[in-house]
This record gives structure tokens, sequence and C-alpha cells, in this order.
């Protein structure tokens, strides 16, 4: 009975509190204020839209001074403003709610003073504030430290920057940048620690950072540059783990700024020096495992090498690459022992599957014809994968001189062993126009115009015409070549010109022309063949020329045969590789004019340090007169001048017969030494020293019998107008009455 009392009592407790519940929450929504409406006032750039979009007060919610006061922040963190206020009028219909902003002014322009080190320009790309922006100071801020970074990258790491606002009418203020750039900091020190195989003075001799130096205002010595500092790290530890130190470490750089001084510290932990041990290949061989070896470098080293190693892991991969393992993995492993201080090296090889070409697309050229393209690729579609072939073909694209750049991007193609290579190239003009005029020692004063094309509409094609008059010679030429006769690599040409030229002692004036042919016997290697037809007049003879100068009409019908060896990287301005050549040339098809003559020429470039380049020239020829036929003077062998021996006069050295004068030769040889360095680089412009060497014989006259030389020095500049050059020769034993030397100027090509 006590149990169901005290439940009926619980029961009716509930009840009561559940009916004053009800009564207060109704009396609650009675008393209510809702939002009636949001506005914004005072904002005269900004729209309402862009500054409600972030508050979340809205028509008809419940009014709420808490959540109007997150919305006035969330105003202000606009960054737009420099105050934010609300209002509330009430009504019986509800609240409405006013937003009162003050816009931060715009600004008009942005100023920078007390710069000097990098001017108004480079300041403001890097700044990310622009004239007509709100004037924000957070902003302003970030700049400011913007630019002392500007200043730290040039070593002005003791810079203030300040800023200045300047108010303006209409809203608007000017934003002023004060910078205060103080002493470039430099390099007091370079302090090496851990070191004892190698002195401190050899490893900064290794460094491109460097201490301050005497001529620091005139170089860059003393400069701190992170990435020269973090590669002079890599080279440090690379020297060491090339000498044998295998596990040599060369720690971060500590760098300490102290006034108007930086000081680094250079810690290295060299570890023992390692000698080579075994060496040995494991894995998927494609050739007898004795044979692969042989291409193993690393184990002729007495010391551990790691350059070497990567070099032998690069040498692998491409034997594997050219065979169509594309995809072969050569991975090194180096054992180290540390009683007997050896290293031993195993290359694991693992072949993974041949791969081969699915497709090769040509990207980029808009001009060129992808035949023109596609026939100089040494690599074709459905073939295995080659990469000396694949190299072949991209220099072999850089040597037809149409692209200015050639990339080739390999995909994986349909299946895992096909490969879809794109070639992506960036064609330069290869037309060209030129006008101009100059002085030669052996034309004179001369003007000159020409038009080329080597890519004639596209297909490879060269169109060659050329006008050139001076105080001794006139001429006129025209030329045309086919590179891919009926699209095979048969090369097909015609030639015709006009020319008079006097001579010292004759005029001749001739005309002709000729057709040739070429095509490639080996690789770099190509045979040329050509039938030349030449009718020349030869008349004003003194009475001091050689016996060799038929007055009158001369006719001279000739075939030549001769063979190119051509590997240099660049027609122009070669800096390595090399070309050979040997022609025969037979005179007297038809014609009063006979001779047989042979000539070969030889030259090396040799890339050599600091951009410089060695080159080697050799040049000889022999010529004899045919039976019942005229050998005229002007195929005989002359040397002096700008392309032979320099410092000579044009046609000086020539055998000399009883009266005196000079005849010519029919032997000849030459030879050229050049050590070519750049001057400035990006415009082509070049120096030289040189050293020559010739001499003409004949069979008749008196010849001197040892070689006359000369040596000097010039200036090269391969203008668009052609390559310049000025050179002064000095005769190293002058003969009676020969002078020391002379300058030569010429614009045309040289070997």
């Amino acid at each position: 009975m006590k149990c169901d009392s005290c439940m009926q009592k619980c029961m009716g407790l509930m009840i009561v509190l559940w009916l004053i519940f009800l009564t207060t929450a109704v009396a609650g929504a009675e008393d209510a204020v809702l939002i009636k409406q949001v506005l914004v006032q005072d904002n005269q750039r900004i729209e309402d839209d862009a500054i409600l979009r972030v508050t979340r007060a809205k028509a008809g919610d419940v009014y709420s001074e808490a959540l109007l006061s997150e919305d006035l922040q969330a105003i202000y963190n606009m960054g737009w403003f420099d105050d934010v206020r609300v209002e509330a009028e009430k009504a019986l219909d509800g609240n409405t709610v006013i937003f009162i902003v003050k816009e931060k002014p715009t600004i008009r322009e942005i100023k920078f003073s007390g710069n000097v080190a990098l001017d108004d320009e480079e300041l403001n790309e890097n700044v990310d504030i622009s004239s007509g922006s709100i004037l924000n100071i957070f902003k302003i801020r970030r700049n400011m430290k913007i630019i002392e970074s500007l200043y730290k990258e040039k070593n002005y790491h003791n810079v203030k920057v300040l800023y200045k606002i300047e108010p303006l009418e209409n809203s608007q203020a000017n934003l002023e940048f004060e910078i205060e750039e103080g002493e470039k900091v430099r390099i007091k020190t370079i302090t090496i620690d851990g070191n004892s195989a190698y002195d401190s003075k050899k490893l900064k001799k290794m460094m491109e950072t460097s201490e301050k130096g005497f001529f620091s205002w005139l170089t860059s010595s003393g400069e701190l540059n992170r990435e020269e500092l973090q590669q002079d790290i890599y080279q440090l530890t690379a020297f060491y783990q090339n000498n044998g130190y295998a596990e040599a470490r060369v720690g971060e750089p500590e760098i300490e700024y102290r006034d108007e001084w930086i000081y680094i510290l250079i810690k290295i932990n060299e570890g023992p020096r390692f000698k080579m041990g075994h060496v040995d290949l494991k894995g998927d061989f494609i050739t007898p495992k004795k044979e692969l070896i042989t291409n193993v470098m690393v184990d002729e080293e007495a010391y551990y090498n790691r350059d070497v190693i990567r070099r032998d892991v690069l040498t692998l991969t491409d034997i594997y690459a050219d065979r169509g393992y594309a995809h072969a993995d050569i991975f090194p492993e180096i054992g180290t022992d540390p009683e007997s201080l050896t290293v031993d090296i195993t290359f694991h090889i693992t072949k993974n599957e041949p791969v081969y070409f699915e497709r090769i697309n040509i990207h980029g050229n808009t001009k060129t014809r992808d035949k023109v393209i596609r026939r100089e690729l040494k690599i074709y579609e459905q073939e295995l994968y080659s990469s000396n072939r694949l190299k072949r073909s991209v220099s072999d694209l850089f040597r037809m001189d149409f692209f200015e750049d050639v990339k080739v991007k390999p995909q994986r193609g349909s299946e895992e062993d096909q490969m879809i290579l794109d070639i992506e190239v960036v064609e330069k003009p290869t037309g060209t126009f030129s006008f101009g005029g100059g002085y030669s020692a052996i034309d004179k004063l001369y003007v000159m115009a020409s038009v080329s094309e080597r890519n004639f509409l596209g297909r490879g094609q060269i169109l060659e015409f050329a006008v050139q008059t001076g105080g001794t010679s006139r001429q006129y030429s025209f030329g045309f070549t086919e590179p891919w006769l009926f699209d095979i690599p048969l090369s097909a040409g015609i030639d015709a010109y006009k020319m008079e030229r006097d001579y010292d002692d004759y005029d001749r004036d001739s005309y002709g022309g000729a057709v040739r042919f070429g095509y490639p016997l080996f690789d770099f290697t190509r045979g040329y063949i050509k039938y030349a037809y030449d009718v020349s007049n030869i008349d004003n003879i003194s009475e001091a020329a050689s016996p060799y100068i038929l007055p009158g009409k001369s006719v001279e019908s000739s075939v030549s045969l001769s063979a190119v060896y051509d590997s240099r990287n660049r027609q122009f301005n070669p800096s390595e590789g090399s070309r050979h050549s040997i022609t025969l040339k037979y005179a007297g098809i038809g014609g009063n004019i006979g001779f047989t003559k042979v000539t070969a020429e030889t030259g090396w470039y040799f890339p050599l340090f600091w951009g410089t380049v060695g080159v080697l020239h050799g040049e000889g020829g022999y010529i004899v007169e045919n039976s019942g036929k005229y050998l005229p003077d002007y195929e005989r062998f002359y040397l002096g001048g700008i392309n032979s021996v320099r410092g000579f006069d044009w046609r000086a050295i020539s055998p000399i017969n009883d009266d005196g004068i000079k005849i010519g030769g029919t032997e000849f040889v030459q030879f050229n030494v050049e050590y070519v360095f750049p001057i400035i680089k990006e415009s082509g412009l070049v120096g030289l020293f040189f050293y020559d060497a010739g001499n003409t014989w004949a069979d008749e006259g008196t010849s001197y019998s040892g070689l006359r030389d000369s040596a000097g020095f010039g200036i090269r500049w391969f203008s668009p107008m052609g390559p310049l050059r000025l050179e002064r020769g000095y005769i190293l034993d002058p003969l009676p009455g020969e002078g020391s030397g002379r300058w030569e100027f010429s614009m045309g090509g040289s070997f």
C-alpha cells in the first residue's frame, strides 16, 4: 500500500513540473526578439554582399548579441576596415541590425626610398602589394619581410625596412617603404674542422664559396650564396669519396653572422681510407660475364672511387639499353671491410623485359615537315629500343641546325614492353637576309647582299643567292640543294655563278655552274661526285705575270670525287668533333684546261677548360698538268692571307722562277693551331691565339725548302651577317723585304 501511495505522489510531482516547463517555454517564445533585417552602412567601395557573406546573422533569426559580436570580429578579420561597430534599431516587428564600417584607404602609389643595391623594378616584381589595393597593415609587414629576404640573398644582412603611410583625399594613401641597406656582409673566414688527410687550403680551393679577398670589390669573392655553398658541400663529399674515403661525411655548414662579417664552419668526418677489393657481376647477363665485366673500370682503381662506380653503372645501363632493355636495373652493392680496409663491389643486374618503340610522335614542328625530321632518326617504330641510336638521332637533329632545342619524352605504351616516344622540337629561323659591306685584305672595300634558306618550304632544302662587289672582285652566285632526292639519303644540288676578279698580274672574268650528288658511305661520312663547267677570259696581263697565265678564253670541264667525314657538334663555331675530307679532281673532259688535283684536309676540335676550344687543322695538295692540256695559274697553289698562313700577304708564299716571278706551286702543305676562348659568350664573340705554318713547291723554279710560319692573335664574332674576323699575324722568320706581318679582316666562313 505504501508503495502505491509513493508512486502516485511521484507522478503528481512530474505532472506539476511539466506544466511549469510548458508555461515558461510559451512565455519565452512570446518574449523572443527577431532580426528584421541586416544592413551595412558607410561602405563606399566594398559591396554589401561581400561583407554580409562572412556574417551569420540573417533576417528572421533570433536576435543575439553574442552572435553579433562574432559577426563583428569576422568583418574586421576581412582586413578591409579600420573600424567596425554594430547598432540595433528596435521595433515591435523586430530589430534592424546595422554594421557600420570605416574602410581602409586604397593605395594610390607605392614608393621605395634608400634602395641602391635593388632597383624599384626588382622590388615591385617581388612585393605582392599593388596600386589600387586596400591598405592592409598585416600585408605591409609581410612585404617588409619579403624585402628583407631579397636583400639578405644579396648579403645585405643588416638591412632595415620601415614603412610610411601618407594619407590623401578620397580615402586614398601613398605607401612608402623606407630601406636602410647597410653594408654588404662578406665572409671573413671559412674554417674546416676534422680534416687530416688534406689540408684546409687544398679543400678551400675546390669551393666556389670563398673568403673576402683584396679584389672583392671587383669580384664576387666573399659573398655568400647558399646554393653555391651547398654545392661546395657536395663537392667536398665527392672529393673524399672519390679518393678512397668511402665513409667520409661532410656536415651542414654552420653560418654565424657577426656585425658586418660572416663566419662559416664546415665539419668533416673523414673515416678510414679504403682500397678496392673484389669486383663482381651477378644477375641477368646478355653477353658472357667475362666480356661484360671488361666494361667495368672501378677494379682498375687503387682506392674506392664513387664517381667511377657511377660511371660503371651508366655504362652497364647503356649496354643493356642499347640491346632493348630500357628498364634494366643496375644496383651496386658496396661492402666495406673495416679490418682489411678494402671495399668489395657487386653489380646486381636485372634486365627486365625488352622494350619496343610502339609509336614515335613529333611535336612543335610548325614549319618543318614530319618526314624531314623522321628521315634523320636512327630509331623506328616497332623496333627494339636502343639508347645509342636514340642519342645519335637527337644529335643529328641538332646538326640540321633547324632547331633551338630537341627533347625526348618516353612514355609507357599500350603494353609493358611498349614505349611511346614524344620528340619535341623548338624551331628557329632558318632563313636569312643580309646586306652590308666591309673591308678585307683580298677584296678591299666591298658591299654584299645574300639571301639563304636552309629549310626551304619546310622540306630541308637549301636555297642560296649572293652578290658581292668590291674593289678587286664582283661575284654573283646561286645554289640549290635537295638533301634527300627521291626520299633516299642522296643529296643533289646545282650551282651557278659569275665572277670577275682582278689579280695582281691579270684580270679574270668567268662564269660557270656545277651539278653535284652526295650519299652516305659510313657513319658521319658522305661521298660526293661533282661535275663543273667553267669559262674564263684572261686579259690585262702584266709583264711580270707568271708564264702559266694564258690570255684569252679558257674552258675547264671537270669531275670531282670526294669523301667527307664530319662529326662536329655544329657547323659554325664547333667546340668538339672533327672534319676530314679528301678530293680528287680531274679536269680535261673537253676544253683546253686539263689537270689532276688531289687535296686532303683535316680539322680537330677539342673542348678544353673554362669553355675554351683547341683547334688543329691541316691541309695539303698535289696537282699535275694533263698531257696536251693547260694548267692555269688560278688552279695552282698559293699560300698567304687570312685563310691560310696569316701574317703573309695574299698569295705571297709561292715558288719563284728564274725571272723572280711567282709561278704558284704544284704541291703544298698548311698547318694551323688555334686556342679559342670566349669573350662575350652570349653574343658569340671569341678571342684566339694561333700558329700557322705552310709552303708551296714546284718542280721548276726556286722554292723555300722549309715551312714558312707565323703566329698571332685575333677576335671573331659570329654576327647575323656571318663570321667577322679581325686577326693580326706576325711572320716568325721574315725574308728581306717581307715585313713583320699584317692585320687581316674578313667577313665569311673559316676552316
